[in-house]
């Protein structure tokens, strides 16, 4: 038996932001790799990039995973 079905049809109410397409969805339209979400409103759907670079803002500033260079190349050397 399959885990995921091919063309399952979108929720309701439920809203995804299409990356490839720039558009929000209600219930998913395009393929999972395409999208972000799900989101409780279009509203929030419309903000999934900024929401997105908010994240990882602070991810990329969490102590917990200072193993890695900044993404801004700054690799706090300090000097």
């Amino acid at each position: 038996m399959a885990l995921f079905k091919r063309n399952a049809p979108g929720k309701p109410g439920e809203w995804y932001y299409c990356i490839k397409h720039g558009k929000v969805e209600e219930g998913p339209e395009c393929p999972a790799k395409n999208r972000l979400g799900p989101y409780e409103t279009r509203a929030e759907a419309s903000r999934a990039i900024e929401t997105v670079h908010k994240k990882n803002e602070a991810w990329d500033n969490d102590p917990r995973w200072s193993d890695a260079p900044r993404r801004d190349g700054d690799g706090g050397s300090g000097g």
